[in-house]
């Protein structure tokens, strides 16, 4: 006689109004926005985070490390940055207990480590819930926010011949410092910010050769955040009062001349090179058949939005990215993103930059939810 299996049946998922996927500098700031809109701490509204601490992607970053901005500069809504004692610009250290302490200030509801695999309708119903899969239980939400940034994405191209490269390879990510470097031929390859102040770092201990698709653009030396973030709040209003497109950022440059960045040009090692054609097993060949011999290759060619949790969904467009207006998911309504870069907000994925693009997102959220229309404001609008 076969015994009978009894399977349990699923938990219940937990249920909330609003539910935030992502505890770095986006999710708190969108938190944060979601305490002052009256929405009860655990209850109404929770922040997922699949790291095991506060800090965001800081916590990763190499330990050199350091802001373009002053802290007055560099803070989330609510609370500004502590002043840094030291000279110069606060290194990422100073970021990561800011984040923690921010954090423990509003008495965020933060749940890590938790892993969120999965947004889906939970049926046809429009106006009906979001469903969040995750390996220690499922969720339910009103409206999530997507805040999960690009670090868990490094972008990694495909180059002729990288597969029989006899050295190492390793992508900014996993950079650490330039102590490992002493004395080897270094390639680093990329044309911004990353690239600079990794090559700048390494030639002091290395023998390296910068590569890039494109000349790369240096900004003035007096040029920091405080002014990039002018600047891009300048081009968001003359865009929403109908006016012409000033390019913003993009016009001034690309690399910011933090420091190290100046003293390695002043010293002659940030002298770029035309990128590759191929990889060969002992370095890099260009077309014209010259060769650089190299021990190490260093990708610093950024991150792509980490947004394979939303896939259930099927909201992406042909470059992979979700549609947007705000924040807002154009064919999804209780979905918002929140920090990805531009496309989500001016200026979203930096710190002083998220706080507006995330009023805007919970001023969205807080009207749907009355049972307003909901999903019809800007980034202007707030």
């Amino acid at each position: 006689m076969t015994a009978t299996v009894h399977v349990p049946p699923p938990a219940p998922a937990a249920t909330v109004d609003v539910l935030v996927i992502g505890g770095g500098q986006a999710g708190l700031a969108a938190a944060y926005y979601l305490r002052r809109s009256g929405l009860t701490a655990g209850a109404e509204y929770v922040v997922l985070d699949a790291a095991p601490a506060a800090g965001g992607a800081w916590q990763h970053n190499w330990p050199s490390l350091r802001l373009f901005s002053p802290p007055e500069y560099s803070s989330l809504p609510g609370w500004p940055m502590p002043p840094y004692p030291e000279d110069g610009y606060p290194p990422a250290s100073h970021v990561v207990d800011y984040l923690t302490r921010y954090e423990q200030r509003y008495a965020l509801p933060v749940r890590r480590p938790v892993r969120v695999q999965s947004v889906r309708r939970a049926d046809g119903d429009p106006r009906g819930r979001l469903e969040v899969d995750t390996p220690s239980g499922a969720w339910s939400a009103r409206a999530v926010i997507s805040a999960t940034g690009t670090w868990g994405r490094p972008f990694l191209p495909r180059y002729p011949g990288m597969e029989l490269f006899g050295g190492h390879q390793l992508h900014s990510a996993d950079y650490v410092g330039p102590d490992g470097f002493t004395g080897r031929r270094v390639v680093v390859v990329g044309g911004g910010n990353t690239a600079a102040q990794l090559l700048a770092e390494i030639s002091l201990v290395a023998d390296t050769t910068w590569v890039t698709l494109r000349p790369p653009r240096f900004l003035p030396d007096d040029v920091d955040g405080r002014v990039l973030f002018d600047v891009a709040t300048a081009r968001r209003r003359a865009l929403d009062a109908g006016g012409p497109d000033t390019g913003g950022v993009a016009g001034l440059g690309d690399i910011v001349m933090v420091p190290t960045v100046r003293a390695a040009r002043d010293r002659g090692d940030l002298v770029p090179q035309p990128m590759f054609e191929r990889i060969t097993p002992t370095g890099v060949v260009w077309s014209d058949g010259r060769e650089q011999r190299a021990d190490v290759i260093v990708w610093c060619t950024g991150f792509r939005p980490d947004l394979a949790h939303l896939v259930p969904l099927g909201l992406r467009g042909p470059d992979g990215r979700i549609p947007t207006v705000g924040t807002r998911a154009r064919d999804e309504p209780r979905l918002h993103l929140l920090g990805y870069g531009d496309w989500t907000g001016p200026a979203s994925a930096t710190l002083v930059g998220v706080g507006r693009t995330a009023r805007a997102a919970v001023a969205d959220i807080t009207a749907l939810l009355s049972g307003g229309e909901g999903g019809i404001r800007t980034h202007g609008a707030v």
